[in-house]
């Protein structure tokens, strides 16, 4: 069972500072805001052990986890959990609590268009030019039926492979890396970038 800490009982660790804290969501999510010091390391990809040992002697201390409201981070405390890892908690509430608690935000870091976005902008756009390609070269059909088998696939597993692909794009690639020791609550843009 996760360990949860109110945002209320965060607030005197905040102003205290050396804490780490990590932000599961998504790098959309992040960029757009997030709590000042978080590092972004979204669920999708989370690596506990990596994670931990990145985190060298601070490894024995509280690692806390956030993201919009709580839910992922829950989550997150159990991947930690199951590779035994026990001194992470999760805020409950997560972004939104930290924001209506009057928390350091870093705001407007967003890409111009998400990655859901151009994930639908690619399909289309190949369904649209296999469609009319197919006019001359009727073999051409198999990039819409492709396409649309990709995401029907990805619908029915419930699959974030096109996200974590897309994600991957040069353009996409998020500022993932090793959390700084005593991180949280930094007022350096460097450690939360």
């Amino acid at each position: 069972m996760a360990v949860r800490i109110t945002i209320n009982e965060f607030v005197p660790i905040s102003q205290r500072g050396g804490f780490d804290l990590i932000d599961v969501r998504t790098p959309d999510e992040f960029y757009e805001l997030h709590a000042v010091g978080a590092l972004l390391m979204p669920l999708d990809g989370l690596n506990p052990q990596a994670i931990m040992e990145s985190r060298g002697e601070r490894a024995q201390e509280p690692l806390y986890i956030i993201c919009r409201s709580g839910n992922r981070s829950i989550v997150a405390c159990g991947l930690f959990e199951k590779a035994g890892y026990t001194n992470v908690i999760s805020i409950d509430g997560g972004t939104q609590a930290w924001q209506s608690a009057g928390l350091p935000l870093n705001r407007g870091i967003r890409r111009p268009i998400s990655i859901d976005r151009q994930i639908r902008l690619v399909a289309g756009l190949s369904t649209v030019a296999g469609s009319l390609a197919a006019i001359w070269q009727p073999w051409l059909l198999l990039l819409p039926g492709l396409t649309g088998a990709a995401m029907a696939w990805a619908a029915w597993k419930n699959s974030r492979f096109l996200v974590r692909l897309f994600a991957k794009l040069p353009w996409n690639a998020a500022h993932a890396g090793r959390l700084p020791a005593g991180c949280g609550g930094c007022s350096t843009s460097s450690c939360h970038e």
